[in-house]
């Protein structure tokens, strides 16, 4: 399977049908690894509806009424909590709550109001992971435990677009036609030497200082980066954290989506072939596609 360029990577000029509902495949699970004793990761996939609550009626039956309307977006969310004790899970628990309150507000807002202005939304994103960050340092602030902090990888799909939110080292890749695009990018200390041309890239993975995060929900700095990309049928996108990709490559990764029967069936086998080789950190993998027939090329 090739891995390529997000940047240069062909998508169809016809993304396909919009997916509905039960044609979307979605699925996630966590797994503590078989090293640590408590598993410090939290994820989320949601969809975000606006609807209607009926607070009284005289009619015989509301079955009928169109209570959930159409689907605005679909929300993946991961992220991977660092610090002692449990301070990393409080903090990677408490980023996924905070988020998800605030998108679900800021979509229902962009829908009512009809709003497009890219740039807009782009800036809502960030703000959401600055919120999230907020939060974590106040906790922190109450709280006795050092290093209380979380990557986040929040990924949000208005179809045909997705639009991820990145801090840290989780990851998102989209995979299409048989070649794997990483989308993020890892904000670490050896891919940034490796971006200045000062680490060879074929060494950052066994780098010591690939574990050495520069940006982090509730550190000394977050830097939350929007990426956009296209979802054609045919697509599927996968966020984990590093305790996925400590252990399966790029390359290993898409063979497996390449072959995949379901979301499901690919969380557990990337999980259990991650547990094979060791399991040395938590273990979170997300993956959504849409059922159907695939976007014309």
């Amino acid at each position: 399977m090739a891995l390529v360029d997000p940047l240069t990577a062909a998508v169809p000029a016809d993304p396909g049908p919009r997916p509905r509902d039960e044609e979307l495949d979605l699925f996630g699970l966590t797994h503590q690894g078989r090293v640590r004793r408590t598993n410090q990761d939290h994820f989320l996939i949601c969809t975000i509806h606006p609807q209607t609550v009926i607070h009284g009626t005289s009619l015989p039956s509301t079955e009928g009424l169109p209570l959930r309307g159409e689907r605005l977006a679909t929300i993946m969310m991961v992220a991977d909590g660092v610090g002692s004790g449990d301070a990393g899970g409080e903090a990677s628990q408490l980023a996924v709550e905070t988020i998800t309150r605030y998108a679900a507000s800021a979509l229902g807002c962009y829908h009512a109001s009809g709003r497009a202005d890219e740039e807009e939304f782009y800036q809502a994103l960030r703000t959401a992971a600055l919120e999230a960050h907020a939060a974590v340092v106040e906790a922190a602030g109450r709280s006795a435990a050092r290093g209380m902090a979380t990557t986040l990888t929040l990924g949000v799909a208005v179809y045909p677009r997705f639009y991820v939110v990145q801090v840290g080292d989780s990851r998102c890749y989209r995979w299409y036609q048989g070649a794997l695009q990483q989308i993020t990018r890892d904000q670490t200390l050896a891919q940034d030497l490796a971006d200045r041309g000062a680490l060879a890239p074929d060494r950052v993975a066994d780098s010591p200082l690939s574990h050495v995060l520069l940006g982090a929900i509730g550190g000394r700095d977050a830097m939350p980066v929007v990426t956009r990309f296209d979802i054609p049928r045919g697509s599927v996108v996968l966020l984990c954290t590093d305790g996925l990709t400590k252990h399966v490559s790029d390359a290993e990764i898409a063979a497996m989506i390449g072959g995949m029967a379901s979301s499901e069936q690919l969380c557990r086998s990337l999980l259990d072939l991650a547990l094979d080789r060791g399991g040395s950190d938590n273990i979170t993998v997300l993956a959504g596609r849409a059922r159907g027939p695939a976007a014309r090329a």
